[in-house]
């Protein structure tokens, strides 16, 4: 058995192995301190104007049967795409009125797949440890990736007065990432070790302090930390209202830039069950990521108001605006990166046994989606 920080991954769900239900290491890749914790979220109705609906090019297929989808989000930026489509009405539009939408905000990624675990949960938008997790932990059975949502937008940001300015410069200092095991502290941990520094856990001289993000943000302002390898839009708010550096933009290490932060995830038995209202889902998000690429500015306001009305606090403008440029909406769910993720995660010794996330992606229904709409076809 790899040697790994595994136990303590598992801690925070006993309850769910009380039940004899699948156990889920933690990672909440996009966690968002400032949303409410799970909470079911007001549907709209289809509105008429601003849409993505509208935008489509090709006609709805209706689900013939009737059926409810219980949906799970994030009142955070990465999860532009349901923020959108809920509020505006578009994902109801698609799904047809045979369809009943519920929705849930979560504020991690172990609760939301602590839900659909236990079937309180049909689809969600998730970072991509906590999909990883669940795959590996249910041996393959629970969950499938049926499309990208978002990629990029994590950097690793430094105090502008420590003379940080390289790896060189990183021994005997303080580093924040959101929680152990999660996508940024994973990518954080490949660093040091791609330029041959460990953490003090391992013999090193690094430390790493898992970190809730609106802490870190206190952290950071206090002096107390030296930095900290963050997602959007918390990388923003460390250089605007911290006054940090970035030292590493994540996209500087992946081919492309690209590597995935979110993406759509539904449980194999929906998926079994329901799979024309998984095709009307995943073609919503298509849908509403054209809309995005097409109507920056727009999007970025309906994200924001979206994130207001369910937190009762929005981004600021200079907020939203810097940490959507270092973001890419995208359907893909960029495969290539996932694999990596985890091969690192093993390697950090985060996770108990050797990865094999075959069979994780099912990608029929987004590339049947993708010809509908006359976009090129996602490969695993």
């Amino acid at each position: 058995m790899h040697r790994s920080k595994f136990a303590r991954l598992f801690l925070p769900l006993a309850a769910i192995l009380a039940l004899a239900l699948f156990a889920v290491a933690c990672g909440g890749d996009d966690d968002d301190d400032d949303a409410p914790a799970a909470t079911s979220a007001p549907t709209a109705a289809a509105t008429t104007a601003g849409t993505t609906a509208a935008a489509s090019v090709a006609p709805p297929a209706t689900p013939a049967k009737a059926a409810t989808l219980r949906l799970g989000y994030f009142a955070n930026v990465t999860h532009a795409q349901a923020l959108i489509e809920v509020a505006d009405g578009s994902l109801a539009t698609e799904l047809g009125t045979n369809v009943k939408l519920e929705t849930k905000i979560f504020n991690a990624g172990p609760a939301a797949i602590e839900a659909m675990f236990a079937g309180e949960l049909d689809a969600t938008y998730i970072g991509p440890n906590p999909a990883i997790n669940a795959f590996i932990q249910s041996k393959g059975e629970a969950i499938r990736i049926v499309s990208g949502t978002a990629s990029a937008g994590a950097l690793f940001v430094v105090r502008s007065d420590r003379n940080i300015n390289g790896p060189a410069d990183l021994a005997n200092k303080k580093f924040a990432t959101p929680q152990l095991g999660n996508t940024q502290d994973v990518a954080l941990r490949a660093y040091l070790k791609a330029n041959n520094l460990k953490t003090k856990d391992d013999g090193g001289n690094v430390t790493i302090l898992p970190t809730a993000n609106a802490d870190t943000l206190t952290l950071f302002q206090k002096g107390d930390i030296d930095g900290a390898w963050v997602p959007e839009p918390w990388a923003t708010r460390l250089l605007l209202e911290a006054g940090g550096k970035v030292l590493v933009d994540e996209r500087t290490l992946w081919p492309n830039g690209d590597f995935v932060t979110t993406h759509l995830i539904v449980s194999t038995k929906y998926l079994k069950d329901h799979p024309d209202v998984v095709e009307a889902l995943v073609r919503a998000n298509a849908k509403t990521t054209q809309y995005i690429e097409k109507n920056p500015e727009q999007a970025k306001a309906a994200v924001n108001k979206a994130i207001t009305d369910l937190t009762g606090k929005g981004l600021t403008q200079a907020t939203i605006d810097g940490a959507w440029k270092n973001l890419r909406f995208t359907y893909d769910p960029i495969a290539s990166s996932l694999t990596k993720s985890a091969q690192d995660a093993y390697d950090a010794g985060l996770l108990r046994d050797k990865p094999d996330l075959k069979g994780i992606y099912s990608l029929d229904i987004l590339n049947k989606v993708l010809v509908q709409l006359s976009l090129p076809a996602v490969k695993e």
